[in-house]
């Protein structure tokens, strides 16, 4: 019998009640058998959530679409299998329901990957945040494969596709110039590790503060005010930065202080260093092993001036830890008798017998005196 019969053949098969019976059956044991596995998949993702291994809970949150998908797919193709269908709708059925398969394989790897690199660029950075941009070039790259497979299952030829993104490509690239000059600049500037999500820098224009995310176009910034600075990655790769997480997070701070003449400079350098050991013991923030340093360098017009060293554990903590030390240090000085001088203006006034229309004269000089003793 000749193939063209045989077709003809089945076309004219009765559907029989049977038949019915039996795809509905398939239908509803694969629609049940998903819904139980995704019962089952949700316990197991509660269970893995209580341990300490974080891969656990990434394989469990990929089979979780997977796995009842494919048992609802069966449960289809089962019950196409026992209708009697001619043999090019079972295999338009068999291409459909494979196509459907491959994309919720897609999903699913697209979300695994992307879980994975999101996981690895938040520990390589070690904060909170998140390199968004190997994400998001992740996710495409894996939905683009998937989109091709599942064009290929179709029986849709893909090679006049790869041809036409090929030629397009550089019609694409020639009017995204400076998208494209964003994009590499950000995997340019991740690459090279000068620049990580949680890093606080300042930019030679005047911004700065901390880096909340890089993403395919721009770089986001949060100022110490909680506001955000948008910055475009070809920017932010071509401005001289100081970057003040690299290459460790703690810092040194200088802060300037000055005493009068009479001062006995050891006794305020001993009383400088104390209060410098207290601090960096006290306050949060501070580094305890911080070995403290004092240094004359200025004699002024009215005082001796000097650079007391603190040392900080991340950037934000320098102010907390400098008002905490200059209010420990005036207790301090005030308590030991050391002054710390003030200039004072004095303003000498000569008036005599002028004509008419004409102001007094005015002279005024400014002499370095010494200020009152502190109470």
């Amino acid at each position: 019998m000749c193939p063209h019969n045989l077709e003809n053949e089945l076309m004219e098969r009765a559907l029989t009640w049977h038949d019915l019976i039996t795809a509905g059956i398939a239908v509803a044991a694969g629609i049940a058998a998903g819904l139980l596995l995704r019962m089952i998949l949700r316990w197991l993702g509660e269970r893995a959530s209580r341990t300490r291994w974080s891969g656990d809970d990434v394989i469990v949150d990929a089979v979780r679409t997977l796995v009842p998908c494919a048992a609802i797919t069966a449960g289809a193709a089962v019950a196409a299998a026992a209708l009697p269908l001619t043999p090019r709708t079972g295999r338009n059925v068999t291409m459909t329901l494979t196509a459907l398969l491959v994309l919720a394989a897609t999903l699913t790897a697209a979300r695994v990957v992307t879980t994975l690199v999101k996981s690895l660029a938040q520990s390589r950075s070690g904060v909170a945040g998140s390199a968004t941009i190997f994400v998001n070039i992740t996710r495409v790259v894996v939905l683009a494969m998937g989109f091709l497979v599942v064009l290929q299952t179709l029986g849709v030829s893909i090679a006049p596709l790869l041809t036409a993104l090929g030629v397009g490509g550089l019609a694409v690239a020639l009017a995204l110039q400076d998208t494209l000059a964003n994009l590499f600049a950000g995997v340019h500037i991740l690459a090279a590790k000068t620049v990580q999500p949680g890093d606080y820098i300042k930019l030679s224009s005047g911004e700065e503060g901390y880096v909340v995310d890089i993403n395919w176009r721009n770089t986001v910034v949060r100022q110490l005010s909680n506001n955000l600075v948008i910055i475009p990655n070809a920017q932010l790769a071509g401005t001289n930065m100081t970057n003040f997480s690299r290459p460790e997070q703690d810092l040194s701070i200088m802060v300037q202080v000055g005493v009068s003449y009479d001062s006995d400079l050891e006794q305020v350098e001993r009383v400088t260093t104390e209060v410098v050991e207290n601090v960096m013991k006290d306050v949060d923030g501070a580094m305890p092993d911080h070995e403290p340093a004092v240094r004359f360098h200025t004699f002024g017009d009215s005082r001796i001036s000097f650079t007391v060293i603190l040392g900080v554990g991340e950037f934000s903590d320098q102010y907390r830890i400098k008002h905490e030390f200059i209010k420990q240090l005036h207790q301090r000085y005030r308590a030991e008798g050391i002054r710390v001088p003030s200039p004072v203006r004095t303003v000498h006034v000569q008036q005599g017998e002028l004509p008419p229309g004409l102001i007094p004269h005015q002279r005024e000089s400014t002499t370095p005196t010494k200020s009152a003793p502190q109470p």
